[in-house]
């Protein structure tokens, strides 16, 4: 860690598995809300995890962190447990008042190699977030920071955004939000997810034949 801190109230998990970028690489190439039809739209965060910066594309594994409302140690020690292509996913309990992720979680994250963060609470220096090219979603924006006394665990499965994430299940994000890959679906919903743009791209050519047929509308 970057910081000085005791982390003894920390818990960390047994390691988990990662789904290869190879596998996942098809998912960066659809919208999210395919990526939810696929699963039945039953694991879609809720709509109150928006995008707070300015890159909107997010495809990764789940690095799950648990933490006290408004405390981010465990968040600290869970990047020194991070791997190239991880995603950061917090339950933060909501919390509102204090941010859990700022620019300098933010800079040991581009050093880890973790293209983002979803996080059920709030962050902060969101500007400096997006140069550094990190996608992140937050419930909210505050300029408050946070303590770092702990507890937490790193891990384990977390409820973010309305949805059970588990550590090395798959996130796919854009601007409309995230969605969630249970890693043992993750080669079903890569096969289902090309037949889904098709059927959406098949409707979307009748609308627009429809439309070019219709006569002109004069004033």
């Amino acid at each position: 860690m970057f910081i000085a801190a005791a982390t003894d109230s920390v818990s960390i998990a047994p390691s988990w598995d990662r789904v290869v970028a190879e596998e996942t690489h098809r998912l960066g190439e659809v919208p999210a809300a395919n990526v939810g039809d696929a699963l039945q739209r039953m694991t879609v965060m809720d709509g109150g995890i928006r995008l707070v910066t300015e890159r909107a594309t997010l495809v990764g594994n789940a690095l799950t962190v648990d933490v006290r409302s408004g405390d981010n140690l465990a968040i600290h020690r869970a990047l020194d447990e991070a791997r190239p292509g991880d995603v950061l996913v917090v339950n933060g309990r909501g919390d509102l008042t204090r941010a859990l992720v700022g620019d300098l979680i933010g800079e040991i994250m581009v050093n880890a190699g973790v293209t983002g963060a979803v996080v059920d609470g709030a962050v902060r220096d969101v500007r400096a977030l997006s140069a550094m090219g990190l996608t992140v979603y937050a419930r909210a924006v505050t300029p408050a920071g946070p303590f770092k006394d702990g507890p937490g665990a790193i891990g384990v499965p977390v409820a973010v955004g309305g949805v059970v994430v588990a550590a090395g299940d798959v996130l796919v994000g854009d601007a409309d939000g995230v969605a969630v890959i249970p890693r043992h679906r993750v080669r079903e919903v890569v096969d289902a997810v090309s037949g889904i743009v098709e059927k959406e791209e098949v409707l979307r050519r009748r609308i627009l034949a429809a439309r070019a047929g219709r006569p002109a509308v004069t004033q």
